[in-house]
């Protein structure tokens, strides 16, 4: 979706910037390339710099009312430094490496309802413009995708995805807001927990697993939320039999959940929670245990059965969502 606008501060007669991203999805810690297409106005221009930042739709569920706002997570300088001359075309590729923990925006072609953007920056003799706006898909890495997948096989659901800010503890994240896809429990543990939620934190040698599971009440213990993390590597996801390891994942959270709960709550109470590898932790500044809606159609992670459902946000397809943070993205533009 590309939204083309003049340079409002030089008015009528300012260059146009658009642009166009090279064709599919990108990965995370992937290369992002295109092309800047610029259109000299009716005059010559001093081009000083063109950015690219990526943004995203992101919740804050930190405080007591639930908000949402648009966050830039990045930014990289594309070019600069030329005159561009009147009526001049003039294309500028680039290449650009996402962030490791990027959010994944589809999964087998289907969309999460994760929105994000690449907004264009324009500097011309000391005036900046954020001129045009492009949407982003990111398909998960190999071993996202291998997890994912066997959830799904397990028996898991996909209910929403969404981004929320705030950090996970315990955990190297970068970015300011950290993604969680929430999942239907499989048949097996829907005796032990009502949803599970999954937070992928990727870097450049290795990737962070971070497992909710909020608790079931029971007679003497009120229900809560209990956390582990996991660290899997890059190599070799094809060899390992991803249905038995997540499963065992599963089973120890379930298991340790139990445990927790014989001495009280854990995870969103006052633990530090800074462990590492097959240890517990919580979401820094995470939501007070509240459980959040997802769609009334859940699909299979991995495509299981019927395969993947269009993702569903606010009952509208993510793709009408796009339009809508188009205009989010631009209200955010005026107030800078």
């Amino acid at each position: 979706m590309v939204f083309k606008r003049l340079l409002g501060s030089l008015g009528v007669g300012g260059p146009t910037v658009d642009t166009v991203l090279d064709p599919g999805p990108v990965l995370p810690g992937g290369p992002l390339t295109g092309q800047v297409h610029l259109q000299g106005g009716k005059a010559d221009f001093e081009i000083e710099q063109i950015t690219l930042e990526l943004v995203a739709r992101v919740e804050d569920e930190r405080g007591d009312e639930e908000r949402e706002g648009v966050v830039l997570f990045d930014r990289f300088t594309v070019g600069g430094g030329f005159r561009l001359a009147e009526g001049e075309h003039r294309s500028l590729p680039f290449t650009a490496h996402l962030p490791w923990e990027t959010p994944v925006t589809e999964l087998y072609g289907q969309p999460l309802g994760i929105i994000l953007g690449v907004r264009t920056g324009l500097e011309v003799a000391g005036a900046k413009d954020k001129g045009d706006l492009d949407q982003l898909t990111v398909s998960p890495l190999p071993v996202q995708e291998a997890i994912l997948e066997a959830l799904g096989q397990l028996g898991f659901g996909f209910r929403s995805a969404d981004l929320e800010l705030g950090h996970v503890g315990g955990t190297g994240q970068r970015l300011p807001f950290y993604q969680e896809i929430e999942l239907s429990p499989a048949p097996q543990y829907a005796h032990a927990i009502n949803e599970l939620e999954v937070t992928f934190l990727a870097n450049a040698g290795g990737m962070d697993v971070v497992l909710e599971a909020d608790k079931r009440g029971g007679l003497f213990t009120s229900g809560e939320d209990a956390l582990t993390l996991f660290t899997v590597g890059y190599e070799g996801v094809e060899h390992r039999d991803w249905n038995t390891e997540v499963d065992a994942w599963i089973q120890q959270l379930v298991e340790r959940r139990a445990a927790y709960g014989s001495y009280g709550s854990y995870g969103h109470g006052g633990h530090d929670g800074h462990g590492y590898g097959h240890t517990d932790h919580h979401h820094d500044g995470h939501h007070d245990g509240g459980r959040r809606s997802g769609p009334s159609t859940a699909a299979i992670v991995g495509g299981v059965a019927a395969g993947v459902a269009v993702g569903v946000v606010g009952g509208m397809v993510a793709a009408e969502v796009v339009d809508e943070i188009g205009d989010a993205f631009e209200d955010e533009e005026d107030e800078d």
